[in-house]
């Protein structure tokens, strides 16, 4: 579904990703995982089409979205959550899901998008009318996810969703991000720094380092990985 072969992405020249090279087969929960500053989100600003590889190439679903301005990469079916949610503060609940539905022209299909954000975040219907920017940080992280879903994506890009919530809302946004994969079958990408949860979930996982990636395998197997218990989880 998505092939990422062999791009390097710079900031200036800064080269920030070195030759990386990835897959994500279709209804696969994929993790790539890291410490600060490895790359991660680069990664995710590529693949959304906000940043160029100066070389490689990006193709979804057979077709090369490399040189593709966001907005049409939006419009391939790839949706991104980004870190830190970057929500419209000032907008409420309900305007902030519109703006994930803008390229929906069809009245029915956004109905039927809206009450399944409904359906999945209950919260979100009972606070529609209230601004964005007042939420908690859980509940914002509730419409950042909402929003993406609102865009009928084939495939969603989390950009580290776990960031800055408590522990127990840590929990509940991985069980959410499974849910996404395994009950509406959306492929998802998921960019983290929490080894243990991304693992735990994800169908198979790639550690970048220092923007190359270094390892990959079956999730759950990388917690075994001597590395990766050293370097991740502190054992």
């Amino acid at each position: 579904m998505l092939q990422v072969e062999g791009i390097d992405v710079y900031y200036g020249d800064v080269q920030v990703i070195k030759d990386i090279s990835l897959d994500v087969q279709d209804k696969e929960l994929v993790a790539v995982i890291g410490a600060n500053g490895a790359g991660k989100t680069t990664l995710i600003k590529t693949i959304s089409g906000l940043l160029k590889p100066r070389k490689g190439k990006i193709t979804f679903n057979g077709q090369c979205i490399s040189n593709m301005q966001g907005h049409q990469v939006v419009a391939q079916g790839v949706v991104q959550v980004p870190e830190g949610r970057l929500l419209f503060p000032e907008m409420t609940v309900l305007e902030n899901l519109q703006m994930g539905a803008f390229q929906i022209k069809d009245n029915k299909a956004y109905n039927e998008h809206l009450e399944m954000v409904h359906q999945m975040f209950p919260r979100l219907k009972e606070r529609e009318k209230q601004l964005a920017g007042t939420l908690s940080g859980g509940e914002q992280q509730m419409v950042a996810i909402g929003r993406a879903l609102m865009s009928s994506p084939k495939m969603i890009l989390f950009d580290e969703p776990s960031l800055g919530l408590s522990p127990k809302l840590v929990q509940s946004i991985f069980e959410m991000v499974v849910r996404i994969n395994k009950e509406l079958g959306i492929t998802v990408l998921l960019v983290e720094q929490n080894v243990q949860h991304s693992c735990q979930i994800s169908d198979r996982a790639f550690v970048i380092e220092n923007g190359e990636v270094v390892l990959y395998g079956c999730g759950v197997d990388m917690l075994q990985n001597e590395h990766v218990r050293r370097a991740y989880l502190g054992l």
